[in-house]
């Protein structure tokens, strides 16, 4: 009897914990209501290329159409150093030049591991490497890369890796924290400007990015796709995001959080261009994206940048642009 007393204690205690964070969520989501947020994209080539689309119409939509100020562009080492010491950045540089000419600003994302699968963008001359001499190769890019840009004052942020504490997820190689931290060193002796440390905003505590960051970024995805339990939906309100950045702040020390992808188009267990449209449009569709704006909008944090920007664009180019034009609205 006196165990079964404890067992109904703990469910009771448990219980009373989840519904005091629930109803402090909600209070917390309404004053964030009153809070102005601001919307941008993440835009990679790689992602439009596998939709077919031409990379540089899409690229152009968003800027001008949409308009666009606020973009995270990838440096893929893969696309810049196809082969070894030769380096080809004439893409990238288009990305940046166009941004600068419509009076936009960037967070250039770069490392190994970076937006979009498998994760990990590496060259393919990598593989006949050591792992001493994969990281060294590793840290000639990146100083070619920020000595290329650090005079271009419309590069806002750097990005260093992508979510690389979420060791599980990805075709990478094994995560090593001291070759991370040798990254984080080598970008601040090069340039003065923000880093950026990404983390799973639904897998992480984001407590082990934050160390090294000056602004947190983390992701907010509401439905997913895993083998296990198929289409996901995860439970956390808004405001947990919220509360949950003002316990890391304070334990941490980070100034600043922002949600670097915020979830805007169909997550499936394969490429979109592959899934039928109609199952598309079932799980994400104007509905949906405008019920993830208002929890963005609820989450509170101050800048927000979509996940799906390529993807909106091909639904346009499908005959649906619901989508494209209820995101004008945002800018």
């Amino acid at each position: 009897m006196f165990g079964l007393r404890k067992v109904i204690f703990f469910i009771l205690l448990i219980t009373a914990i989840i519904s005091g964070i629930y109803f402090f969520s909600k209070k917390i989501e309404e004053k964030n209501l009153k809070t102005e947020v601001e919307f941008g994209v993440t835009f990679s080539q790689k992602k439009a290329e596998s939709l077919n689309l031409d990379w540089r119409e899409t690229y152009l939509a968003i800027l001008k159409d949409l308009k666009v100020k606020k973009i995270r562009l990838s440096a893929y080492w893969d696309e810049i150093e196809r082969n070894l010491g030769e380096y080809n950045f004439e893409s990238l540089d288009w990305q940046i030049e166009r941004v600068e000419k419509e009076g936009g600003e960037i967070i250039l994302a770069i490392g190994q591991k970076l937006p979009g699968w498998p994760e990990c963008h590496l060259p393919k001359w990598v593989n006949g490497l050591s792992k001493e001499e994969r990281e060294d190769s590793l840290i000639i890019f990146l100083r070619k890369v920020i000595e290329r840009y650090k005079e271009k004052k419309v590069i806002k942020v750097w990005q260093v890796e992508n979510e690389p504490f979420l060791t599980w997820f990805g075709i990478c190689p094994p995560f090593d924290k001291d070759f991370f931290k040798r990254e984080i060193n080598l970008v601040r002796s090069l340039d003065n400007r923000p880093i950026i440390v990404s983390e799973s905003g639904e897998l992480s505590t984001w407590l082990p990015a934050s160390r090294y960051a000056d602004i947190l970024g983390i992701t907010m995805y509401r439905v997913v796709w895993n083998p296990y339990f198929k289409y996901f939906t995860y439970p956390y309100p808004a405001g947990l995001y919220f509360l949950k950045g003002e316990i890391v702040k304070f334990l941490s020390g980070v100034k600043k959080i922002i949600c670097l992808e915020l979830q805007a188009e169909p997550w499936s267990d394969k490429p979109l261009i592959e899934v039928p449209f109609s199952e598309q449009i079932r799980l994400m569709n104007i509905e949906k994206f405008k019920k993830i704006i208002e929890f963005a909008k609820r989450a509170g944090f101050p800048e927000n940048y979509f996940w799906g920007v390529e993807w909106w664009y091909w639904l346009k180019e499908k005959g649906d642009d619901s989508i494209w034009q209820e995101v004008k609205k945002l800018w």
